[in-house]
């Protein structure tokens, strides 16, 4: 649902009734990921996706009922043997959908507004439904912030409250989206409960070190993937606006004086474009000690042989030195600015997602990646 919360948060402000269908679970190869959604007001409008197109029609359907009833109904579809092109999955898939009305009569109507508002101010945020459950803990949410603190609830439970908050704030340190299940007796209601918690965080964060016409290129691209786009350069007469107008900032600043005292994280990508001794040491020994997602440096081989002994000079080991994408990004033949940006972009999606770079045409490999696996061995590679 935070998903589009832009869109829908308009419609909360207008005071529209609408039911929003959420992927909670996929199996197999599902096209969108939980958290994904499809959300339809009372005069049919409908805004997003849940599957790419398979099953569009039937959860449009389900919104439209939920409006009418206002029942919280979980639904799952899945490939269909019979008939692909029936109501399934023909990409042989499964996904589970939570369609939830909400109504301005509804109990969790202020939940969703201010969840709804604050990720479409780019505010961290976790929203919380019941997915399986007793159905009267259905259709009500649980809102929690960065603080620890939170709206809403489930009823006359607030032991599960006090748990479901807490959970949900895990999921939300780690920008995470996804269900978590709770027994009979940690849920206080009689009942095991599933439990979805959709996780709203800033963009992440591209940092493009080096004002050059490359540069500009991938600022846009970066935009276009959703990214906080920042670009640095020490010479003001090259980081401009009039040269980079689509950059969320622009630093005039020596490359890592600025990485120094900027926030970074595990989302973050820093593309060093700068292609200049002087400037590509201090920065790399600088990113490649950095939790960050994604370290490339632009240059040919023999730069980046020379470029390798350099940092190897100033301590840099080669575990650290592992982690540099040089020369950056895929082997697509990529000769102008924007196809070198589209080459860099597409090797930050594969390291973002677990891809390999290979063509899918007659390849064994699966489309979708199990990216929290990789996350997971990423951190402990990191430790």
């Amino acid at each position: 649902m935070l998903d589009i919360a832009e869109e829908l948060d308009r419609w909360a402000e207008q005071g529209r009734d609408f039911a929003v269908a959420t992927v909670v679970a996929v199996g197999g190869s599902a096209p969108r990921q939980p958290g994904a959604a499809l959300a339809v007001d009372a005069d049919g409008t409908a805004i997003g996706s849940v599957s790419g197109g398979c099953v569009e029609g039937a959860v449009y359907e389900l919104c439209r009922q939920a409006l009418e009833d206002g029942e919280t109904v979980l639904e799952r579809f899945g490939y269909s043997d019979e008939d692909a092109f029936a109501v399934g999955l023909t990409c042989g898939g499964v996904i589970d959908i939570l369609v939830t009305p909400v109504r301005t009569d509804g109990p969790a109507r202020p939940v969703f507004a201010t969840a709804l508002a604050a990720a479409a101010r780019g505010e961290a945020a976790a929203v919380a439904r019941i997915a399986e459950g007793p159905a009267q803990l259905r259709g009500r949410a649980l809102l929690v912030r960065p603080d620890g603190s939170y709206d809403g609830g489930f009823g006359a439970h607030p032991g599960l409250d006090r748990t479901v908050a807490a959970e949900a704030g895990a999921f939300l340190d780690a920008g995470r989206t996804g269900t978590l299940e709770i027994g009979e007796q940690g849920s206080r209601c009689g009942a095991p409960l599933t439990v979805l918690v959709e996780s709203s965080v800033p963009a992440p964060r591209m940092i493009v070190f080096g004002a050059i016409d490359f540069a500009s290129a991938l600022v846009r691209i970066g935009k276009f993937l959703g990214y906080h786009v920042t670009v640095c350069d020490a010479r003001p007469v090259f980081a401009t606006r009039a040269r980079f107008p689509e950059a969320d900032e622009i630093v005039v600043q020596w490359p890592h004086e600025y990485l120094e005292r900027t926030a970074v994280d595990g989302r973050t990508v820093l593309c060093v474009l700068t292609h200049d001794a002087k400037f590509d040491v201090p920065l790399l020994k600088l990113a490649l000690r950095l939790p960050v997602a994604y370290v490339g440096a632009l240059g040919s081989r023999r730069t980046h042989l020379d470029r390798g002994e350099r940092l190897r000079a100033v301590g840099v080991s080669e575990l650290e030195l592992a982690r540099l994408r040089s020369p950056i990004g895929l082997d697509l033949g990529a000769r102008t600015p924007e196809e070198t940006a589209l080459s860099i972009a597409a090797e930050i999606v594969a390291s973002r997602r677990g891809g390999s770079g290979v063509s899918l045409t007659g390849a064994h490999t699966p489309i979708h990646h199990d990216t929290a696996a990789l996350r997971a061995s990423r951190i402990g590679s990191v430790a």
